[in-house]
C-alpha cells in the first residue's frame, strides 16, 4: 500500500528546484559527489558501448558511465550514458536526492506551475566556441557515436540530443528531441513523427520549397535535454522555460549560418540546413517501444555547415531500449507531472496521484489515483487522461484506482485492477486515437495507408462508488502504520 512518505508529496510541493550545476561538466561533478560515476576506457563504438548500455540502462541503481579513449576517435572525445537513475535523477532536476518517484514528479509539477519564462540571452562568446569545424574540416564521424542496437541501420549520434528549429511564419523557436543518424562526414538525418512541432516546422518549409535551418545540440545541460523531451504548448520556447526553471536567462550563441540560438556552455552543436529534396534512406532504429517500429525509408538530410564543440567534448547518449529503461524513467517523471496538470486543468477534482509507467514507455500505461467524489468520477478521470494532450499520443491503457493505492508501484496498481474491476462492466474502449508509426500493434497494411490510429482501454479499478463502503477491507495496515513499520524494520529488506 502507499505509505505515508509516498502520499505526503505536499512535503515537497512547496520546495522549488535548486540547481547545483549549469552544464554537463558541472553535472558530472555532482554525480561524482554522489558516488554514482564510472569511467570506462577503450570501449569500442562498434559494439561495446551499445552492449554496455543494454546492461546498465535497465538497472535504476547503476551508475552513469563515461566512455573515454574510444578507439578511432580523437583523444578526449567522450560519451556519457545513464544520467537519469539513482539519486542523480533528483539532483538533475534540482530536488532532494532522497525523494521517491511520486515526490519527485509532484515537486516538479509544483515547480513548473510556478515557472515564468525568462527569455534567453544572446552572448558573443562561450566554451562551445573553443573549436569550430567548417568546410572540408567537418567530420561528424570523429565523435563516439555507437551502434546502439545490432540491427540498426547506422550510427546514431543523436539520442540524448535536442534539435532547435524555427517556424517560418511566426518565428517561434522550438526545442525537440528526434533521433539523429550519421549519413556521411557532413550529413545527418533525423526522423520526426507526424504532429511533432519540429515536423510541423519542417513541413512548412518544404511546402514553400525552402531549406529549413536547424541545430542539433549533442550534450550540455541535461535539464535542457529533458525540456526538449517534455511536451510543451505551441509557440513555447523551451530555452526560455529552462531559464525560468533555473531562475536566470540561458546564455546562448547565435549560429553563424542559421541565426538559431544554442547554449554557450553546450558540448557539441551541429548547424546546417535541411533541403526539401535531399533525402536518403534512414533507419531502421530500435525505438522506445522496445521494437523496430519502422523500416528503412527516405528521410530529409541535414547538410552540416558547422560543428561547434568544447575541448574534450562529451556527448550525452540516451538510446531507447526495451522498457523499462532510462528513457522511460525520465519520461515517467516529466510526463506524470504534466499529465496531472492536464487532468486538473480539465476540471477533474481530487487527483491524488499520477504515474506514466516505465514498462509502458511512459505513454502506454497510465495509473491515476483519485478520492472518489461522485458516480462516474473514475471514468471521467480515465477519459480525460486518455484524450488530453499528454495522454493522447500513442497511449493504450489507463487504470484509475482509489487513493489508497501507490500508482507508481506497478504491483499495487495491477492488484487493484484485478480485485476492484469487473472485465464486463469496468472497461470503456475508445477507437481511432492518435498513435505513431512506431506502434508495433498497428497492422502493416494500415501503416502503408497512413492510418496511424489505435484504441484505448479505460479501466475503472476503483471500489464501485455506490457500494464502496461495503467493499471488503484490505488486510494490511494503514499508511501511517506501514511507515512506522518500515522505519523500525526496513533494514531487514531491500525496500526503502
Amino acid at each position: 500500500m502507499a505509505d505515508a512518505k509516498t502520499k505526503a508529496v505536499d512535503s515537497g510541493s512547496n520546495v522549488g528546484a535548486r540547481m547545483t550545476y549549469e552544464d554537463m561538466r558541472g553535472w558530472i561533478i555532482e554525480a561524482e559527489k554522489l558516488g554514482e560515476l564510472t569511467v570506462v576506457n577503450g570501449a569500442s563504438w562498434e559494439k561495446d558501448i551499445g552492449l554496455a548500455a543494454e546492461v546498465v540502462l535497465h538497472d535504476e541503481g547503476a551508475p552513469c558511465v563515461i566512455f573515454d579513449n574510444v578507439p578511432g576517435c580523437p583523444p578526449g572525445f567522450r560519451m556519457l550514458i545513464n544520467f537519469f537513475a539513482g539519486k542523480r535523477k533528483c539532483m538533475t532536476m534540482g530536488f532532494p536526492t532522497e525523494w521517491n518517484k511520486l515526490e519527485l514528479t509532484d515537486g516538479l509539477h509544483a515547480h513548473m506551475k510556478a515557472v515564468e519564462p525568462i527569455p534567453h540571452k544572446i552572448v558573443k562568446d562561450g566554451p562551445i566556441l573553443e573549436n569550430i569545424m567548417e568546410g572540408d574540416d567537418i567530420d561528424v564521424e570523429k565523435f563516439p557515436a555507437p551502434m546502439w542496437h545490432d540491427k540498426d541501420g547506422g550510427r546514431y549520434i543523436g539520442t540524448g540530443s535536442y534539435n532547435v528549429t524555427r517556424d517560418p511564419e511566426t518565428g517561434w523557436i522550438n526545442i525537440g528531441t528526434y533521433r539523429v543518424m550519421i549519413q556521411s562526414k557532413n550529413e545527418v538525418g533525423f526522423y520526426i513523427s507526424p504532429g511533432k512541432h519540429g515536423r510541423i516546422h519542417r513541413d512548412k518549409y518544404e511546402a514553400k520549397g525552402e531549406a529549413m535551418p536547424a541545430l542539433i545540440v549533442l550534450g550540455g545541460d541535461p535539464m535542457a535535454f529533458l525540456m526538449g523531451c517534455t511536451e510543451m504548448p505551441p509557440n513555447t520556447n523551451e530555452l526560455d522555460i529552462l531559464g525560468g526553471y533555473r531562475g536566470h536567462a540561458i546564455e546562448c550563441i547565435e549560429g553563424k549560418y542559421t541565426g538559431l540560438p544554442f547554449p554557450a556552455n553546450a558540448e557539441v552543436v551541429i548547424e546546417g540546413f535541411i533541403e526539401p529534396n535531399n533525402k536518403k534512406l534512414e533507419g531502421p532504429f530500435g525505438e522506445w517501444t522496445g521494437y523496430y517500429g519502422s523500416d528503412v525509408r527516405p528521410e530529409p538530410m541535414l547538410t552540416i555547415k558547422a560543428i561547434y564543440h568544447r575541448n574534450d567534448p562529451i556527448i550525452l547518449g540516451c538510446p531507447p531500449l526495451r522498457p523499462p529503461d532510462e528513457l522511460a524513467r525520465y519520461r515517467a517523471v516529466t510526463r506524470s507531472a504534466a499529465l496531472k496538470e492536464n487532468i486538473q486543468k480539465a476540471g477533474v477534482p481530487d487527483i491524488t496521484g499520477v504515474w506514466a509507467h516505465e514498462c509502458g514507455t511512459a505513454r502506454m500505461l497510465l495509473g491515476i489515483s483519485i478520492k472518489q467524489r461522485y458516480p462516474g468520477h473514475a471514468m471521467q478521470t480515465g477519459h480525460v487522461a486518455a484524450m488530453c494532450h499528454l495522454g493522447a499520443y500513442a497511449g493504450k491503457y489507463v487504470i484509475v484506482v482509489d487513493d489508497d493505492i501507490d500508482v507508481s508501484n506497478l504491483e499495487e496498481l495491477i492488484w487493484a485492477m484485478i480485485t476492484r474491476s469487473d472485465p464486463a462492466t469496468s472497461i470503456d474502449i475508445i477507437h481511432n486515437c492518435w498513435s505513431t508509426p512506431l506502434d508495433p500493434r498497428i497492422p502493416p497494411e494500415e501503416k502503408a495507408k497512413g492510418n496511424l490510429t489505435n484504441s484505448r482501454a479505460i479501466i475503472d479499478a476503483c471500489r464501485p462508488f455506490h457500494w464502496k463502503d461495503e467493499f471488503p477491507a484490505v488486510n494490511s495496515p494503514e499508511p501511517a502504520v506501514m511507515k512506522e513499520a518500515y522505519e523500525k524494520w526496513g533494514y531487514l529488506c531491500d525496500k526503502p
